[in-house]
């Protein structure tokens, strides 16, 4: 089982002398997190600057992180507003390549999977991609959904596979054979745990029993999610199942597999058993109800095309998925930054309304970079010559330390990044 950064330890497997002392400086960690169908027209702003600055009301269970924010205006994908529908504007959202039509399946590689394919081999998993709606592969209007469906693309003609059970993703992170098996990972590992915790300095032993609580805590919740939630989607005719649920299924309470695979995304940061994460949240023309917040008459997709009070109350819940991320993260301490200062959680949608309008995509960006980028900002590009989503893709490799030329459509990084 891998372990957290510490201070007193040699880390992060690289060769070089410098890095290789005590208190060495953690990875830079990426994180592409997508909800489908864009946000409530009139409630997605942001306005002046630092801990002064003003949020429209969905970003508002953002408000603590505004000093580690970037809120982004105007970048957009060219190719996207091609087809116009779901599926042609999320196919590229993380590369901006062009997309086939006429149900073939042909986009690009994504920014996390390069970044996978150029860092993964210092980690465990490459990349953690995860969902909490299943894929989807019909056509729609002369494009396969399965654009709709996935964001991450290891290959212009291949969708990273998406993993919706909690328990194969906390698996893949901490066992070596993904299986069930009779014994728990925090079991297995229990006695050279209680060995290694007398060779760590004092503040490091406080830092493993925490992190030890943790998977010992998402063990347990993985173990009973769903049993006495509220069923996610449509209902069954009977009240209570008729046959026990599968322990390793997933869970039936949209909020309760969403904070799993939330959480899962954090300890996989923590750790350094990855640094690369995508969580599709939902499907852009997604069929997710929401019966937890009191809103179930419509699914997702309907109900983005009017700004109603219920809309904006789905849109916060979601937006409160990227702020339990942030609040785990800027909780752990790695040296004199925060596991969130060393991190870059960028937040999009393929469209700013559920208008299909993509030519000023909805963007935020959390996060220090490693230190490499300062928040509490207010970007607009919306009327400057360089406002390219591959532009942001660059900013965003450089601060990974891949240098390229271009990216996508763009051969320029974006300013002020």
């Amino acid at each position: 089982m891998a372990l957290p950064w510490m201070e007193s330890l040699s880390v992060w497997g690289d060769e070089s002398a410098k890095s290789l002392q005590p208190g060495s400086q953690p990875p830079v960690r990426m994180a592409a997190l997508f909800s489908g169908n864009g946000f409530h027209g009139s409630e997605w702003w942001a306005k002046g600057e630092g801990r002064a600055m003003e949020l429209g009301q969905v970003l508002a269970p953002l408000t603590e992180f505004r000093e580690k924010m970037l809120f982004i205006r105007g970048l957009y994908n060219e190719e996207a507003l091609k087809g116009n529908i779901h599926s042609s504007q999320t196919g590229n959202i993380l590369s901006g390549a062009p997309l086939s039509a006429g149900g073939e399946i042909k986009s690009g590689t994504s920014i996390d999977q390069l970044i996978a394919q150029m860092h993964g081999r210092s980690t465990k998993v490459p990349s953690l991609v995860l969902g909490c709606e299943k894929s989807n592969p019909s056509v729609h209007k002369n494009y396969s959904m399965l654009y709709s469906s996935h964001i991450s693309w290891s290959s212009p003609t291949t969708p990273t596979p998406l993993e919706l059970y909690p328990a194969l993703a906390f698996d893949r992170l901490f066992k070596d054979d993904v299986q069930r098996g009779d014994k728990s990972v925090l079991d297995a590992v229990l006695d050279d745990a209680i060995g290694f915790r007398r060779s760590i300095s004092f503040s490091d032993q406080r830092k493993l029993d925490e992190y030890l609580d943790s998977v010992r805590e998402i063990e347990q919740r993985i173990a009973n999610a769903g049993k006495n939630g509220e069923l996610q989607g449509w209902r069954p005719t009977l009240e209570k199942p008729n046959v026990p649920r599968p322990a390793d299924g997933i869970p039936q309470n949209i909020a309760d597999h969403m904070r799993l695979m939330c959480d899962i995304m954090v300890l996989g940061f923590q750790t350094d058993t990855t640094r690369v994460c995508t969580l599709k949240l939902n499907n852009d023309h997604s069929a997710l109800r929401f019966p937890h917040l009191g809103v179930d008459y419509m699914i997702h997709h309907l109900l983005s095309h009017a700004d109603t009070p219920d809309w904006l109350k789905v849109n916060q819940f979601f937006l409160e998925q990227l702020g339990y991320i942030a609040r785990k993260l800027d909780a752990i301490q790695e040296g004199e930054r925060t596991a969130l200062d060393n991190s870059m959680l960028l937040y999009c949608s393929s469209m700013l309304t559920g208008q299909h309008d993509a030519t000023n995509l909805p963007v935020v960006l959390l996060g220090g970079g490693g230190g490499q980028i300062k928040g509490g900002r207010v970007l607009d590009y919306l009327e400057k010559p360089n406002r390219k989503m591959c532009s942001l893709y660059l900013s965003m490799l450089d601060k990974c330390g891949i240098h390229l030329n271009t990216f996508g459509d763009s051969g320029e990084p974006l300013a002020d990044i």
